[in-house]
């Protein structure tokens, strides 16, 4: 298949993890975060960890969007869907996130929550035509890449009149993570990043461009097939070796520097900044976060419902936030493979296929001895 199968050549995959292997110099260490769990997973289902020298290691961040949703937020969903008697809409793996009272969406619904599983937002506008007399609220979750369907949405909302129809904002953005890492005190030590591949394709390369102007920290942009990211390590170690930090693409079949114009200018129309919001793993990060704008107030469930937001603290033994924020790797959680599992998450980085809990579980890596 064109685009999948040359990306995933045995070959030529030997040719690049010999060429980083010759060129990683063993004087040094390259710590490169791989920002996506779209790559965190792909490193892990094609074990390109195993193919790297023991001097390059690959660090997991937060790139997860189910991963980073903090339990006040699932708290809120739940109590629309419990006290206010709403259909509640989300992403099939948002239902497993452990929320407050060993609660979660799923065992809401178990208890007679109406809350449905979907797989895009027309399913939800779809049930607000359906269901004229109940309230739907979709919580509409994700990096810059599942922002512009939730725009859409909003927009054919407003455009025929759907009432019933509003959204529970939790719309993050992927280079203020990437600032809060950096500037996280006592944080982990970064040489670069491996860019977001989805993400990329909506907002280009230059949201990146002042990692490497002003913290002197090179960005690779890549794809997600196995060798998209080998050859962006590759890219990473020469920027590296020669003293260079700049932002870079890999993933020229899909990503431009300006990156995709429509989706930006609809996102703006739509949504605003918030002044905080608090990620699970990086606390409250200032600008970091959407919310909508005034004009198309009538489809906040924060505010047509009244729902506060409240900070509830994570679960102590889970090791979930350190993970996202780099500071540790799922080997070095005690719970990984035993109490923690996908069937019964304890964290939220188990639940989603791109959570780096749930890629280490899914292809056997668990059982690795952590070094």
């Amino acid at each position: 298949m064109k685009y999948v199968d040359e990306f995933r050549d045995g070959e030529l995959a030997k040719n690049i993890s010999a060429n980083i292997a010759n060129e990683a110099d063993p004087k040094r260490n390259y710590r490169l975060m791989e920002f996506c769990g779209g790559h965190t997973h792909a490193i892990s289902r094609y074990g390109i960890a195993d193919l790297l020298p023991p001097n390059v290691r690959m660090i997991h961040g937060p790139g997860c969007p189910v991963c980073v949703l903090p339990i006040g937020r699932v708290d809120q969903a739940i109590h629309l869907a419990r006290e206010h008697g709403v259909i509640l809409c989300t992403y099939a793996d948002t239902v497993r996130v452990p929320a407050s009272d060993n609660l979660s969406l799923m065992r809401a619904k178990a208890n007679g929550a109406d809350v449905r599983m979907i797989y895009s937002t027309q399913d939800a506008l779809k049930i607000a035509r359906e269901n004229p007399g109940r309230e739907v609220v979709f919580l509409a979750i994700g990096f810059e890449t599942t922002t512009p369907p939730t725009a859409v949405a909003i927009k054919q909302a407003e455009a025929t009149g759907l009432k019933n129809f509003s959204i529970l904002c939790d719309h993050v953005l992927t280079p203020a993570a990437m600032h809060a890492i950096l500037a996280v005190e006592g944080g982990v030590a970064l040489d670069g990043f491996v860019g977001p591949a989805h993400v990329s394709t909506v907002i280009g390369s230059k949201p990146y461009e002042p990692f490497a102007d002003d913290y002197g920290k090179p960005v690779v942009i890549a794809g997600f097939e196995p060798l998209d990211v080998m050859q962006a390590i590759l890219m990473l170690v020469r920027q590296i070796n020669d003293g260079r930090a700049a932002v870079e693409n890999e993933f020229t079949r899909a990503v431009t520097r300006e990156g995709n114009l429509k989706a930006q200018e609809l996102v703006a129309e739509v949504f605003e900044l918030r002044d905080m919001f608090e990620w699970r793993g990086l606390g409250s990060v200032p600008n970091s976060a959407l919310k909508l704008r005034p004009k198309y107030a009538a489809f906040d469930a924060e505010l047509k419902f009244k729902v506060d937001y409240v900070e509830v603290p994570d679960n102590k033994a889970c090791e979930c936030a350190a993970i996202l924020r780099g500071q540790k790797r799922p080997l070095e959680c005690k719970f990984l493979g035993s109490v923690c599992t996908p069937e019964n998450p304890v964290g939220s980085c188990m639940v989603s296929s791109e959570g780096a809990c749930a890629a280490h579980y899914s292809y056997g890596r668990f059982r690795e001895t952590a070094q």
